[in-house]
């Protein structure tokens, strides 16, 4: 979602505008930040997430995704740090532009989370 938001994808930021009407502020982890942000110049980029929460990832964080990918027997660490960032919100909604790989994530985190496909 953000690479599209970054490339200023019209849908995306029709969806984000709804989204923060309605008074649903997504949250985003910082390594999900860290996996699309590439430059100072990246306006875009900055604009959605100034609409977002970015949440830090800490220690309890770290320990979730780690258990999330030892479960899942997969290694992308930013779709663990997705799923855990959410589980641990107690969020009921994933917005991903990689719905499969979170899918499978979720699955194994206990908690009832919805994942859409951006």
């Amino acid at each position: 979602m953000l690479v599209a938001a970054d490339r200023n994808d019209r849908r995306i930021w029709a969806e984000h505008k709804v989204r923060l009407e309605l008074g649903i502020v997504p949250a985003v982890s910082t390594p999900v930040v860290a996996q699309v942000s590439r430059s100072p110049r990246q306006a875009q980029l900055r604009r959605f997430l100034a609409g977002c929460e970015v949440v830090p990832f800490g220690e309890r964080e770290a320990h979730e995704a780690g258990q999330l990918l030892g479960r899942t027997r997969t290694a992308d660490i930013v779709d663990a740090a997705v799923v855990a960032t959410a589980a641990l919100l107690n969020k009921t909604v994933i917005v991903t532009g990689d719905p499969e790989n979170i899918k499978r994530l979720v699955k194994t985190c206990g908690r009832d989370v919805a994942v859409v496909g951006a």
